[in-house]
């Protein structure tokens, strides 16, 4: 019997459209109080201070361990093979498969229209000391939970493997309880990258794994250990493959297997994901649920997505509806969402160009509950 530390992998992996904003990103839960999520290497980090050969973030942050506050993700561009000029090699390449990206991506672009919940006050500074190195400071003031300080490092190395990639990256931050988290990327080779995180929670190690992904020209193959202990026989690994199969649709699978002394069990998904000229429809199924998504872009300015969530363990279904007006000219950027629990959520961000800095105004409200959350913060650099 799988326990319910196991099965805490799959309820993390379920996106919420209400859930904090810290990140989530896409993974299971070891942590004691702040969870440390297993997840691929379908994105990479990189400081948000301008450089030339690291890109300025605009992303969203994604899956995997939690994202220091005021950090980007830039966009992991798909390995491209090289080509060479003979002819007979150019039609070769034109008339292959694209690589489908990582496992944990394909419900990526229907999340990002999504609000996040962010409750309190929220002060982010950021510096970029150097061209490859950025440090920021967070203050958190909250009614409902601890209020916190946090330290963040950020450091992108001078390898270029792109136009928009750079390694190693480390990235890292530390409370003022002196829990650590802490990341490193590596492209170890032109088809093979490595991230290896860790977690302590006051000054006591608590989690660590290690990732290993391959992409070839039409898959992307992935490996991730969790936690594991040779001495006493436990740990967790988490394995990903994404193939495409015509250039619009990409097939897929999750195996999960999980040993603890006296007890082992696994899980397995399968993923489906067709992908139009302006959307993006993706199904998961497996032993624990049901995950279904739908990404629309009307056009430059309006984007849609709407979520179906099943889970077998919880006896419980949800669908969620949410968009994103974006207004350049006036540097503006509105998120809504409303769910199948009547639980309403909006996110305001404004740019003040040509000032280094952006306000976020956030409202959730749950009427079943007839609970209200609001929250406003302020970005510089």
């Amino acid at each position: 019997m799988i326990d319910r530390c196991f099965y805490q992998y799959f309820l993390v992996h379920r996106p919420t459209s209400h859930s904090s904003s810290s990140v989530v990103l896409r993974e299971f839960n070891f942590r004691l109080h702040r969870p440390l999520q297993i997840t691929t290497m379908g994105s990479v980090l990189a400081a948000s201070s301008p450089s030339p050969a690291p890109p300025t973030p605009g992303g969203a942050a994604g899956p995997g361990l939690t994202v220091p506050p005021g950090f980007g993700m830039p966009p992991v561009s798909s390995i491209i093979p090289q080509t060479g000029d003979a002819s007979g090699q150019q039609q070769e390449t034109e008339s292959s498969l694209p690589n489908p990206g990582a496992f944990d991506e394909c419900h990526r672009k229907c999340k990002e229209v999504f609000p996040m919940q962010m409750e309190g006050v929220r002060l982010v500074v950021n510096k970029g000391l150097s061209n490859y190195f950025q440090v920021n400071h967070t203050v958190l003031l909250s009614s409902v939970g601890d209020s916190s300080y946090r330290f963040g490092a950020t450091y992108v190395g001078s390898k270029q493997m792109g136009p928009a990639e750079s390694f190693p990256v480390m990235v890292g931050d530390m409370d003022n309880s002196g829990s650590l988290n802490a990341q490193i990327i590596h492209q170890l080779a032109n088809r093979i990258r490595s991230k290896v995180a860790f977690q302590t929670q006051q000054q006591k190690f608590v989690n660590w794994q290690a990732d290993a992904e391959f992409k070839g020209d039409d898959f992307t193959a992935t490996i991730t250990l969790g936690n594991p202990d040779v001495l006493s026989g436990s740990g967790i690994v988490v394995t990903h493959y994404l193939q495409s199969i015509t250039p619009a649709l990409a097939l897929g699978g999750e195996l999960v297997y999980h040993r603890r002394p006296a007890e082992e069990g696994a899980v397995m998904s399968l993923v489906g994901r067709y992908t139009g000229s302006n959307y993006i429809a993706t199904l998961t199924l497996g032993s624990a649920g049901a995950h279904a998504s739908y990404y629309h872009k009307a056009n430059d300015q309006l984007q849609v997505g709407v979520e179906f969530e099943a889970s077998a363990r919880m006896q419980d279904t949800s669908v969620s509806f949410g968009y994103q007006l974006d207004v350049p000219k006036a540097n503006l950027q509105f998120k809504g969402s409303v769910d199948s629990n009547w639980i309403v959520g909006a996110t305001l961000e404004k740019k003040l160009l040509p000032l280094p800095l952006s306000l976020v105004l956030c409202s959730f409200l749950n009427h079943r509950k007839n609970k209200f959350q609001c929250g406003f913060g302020v970005t510089i650099g």
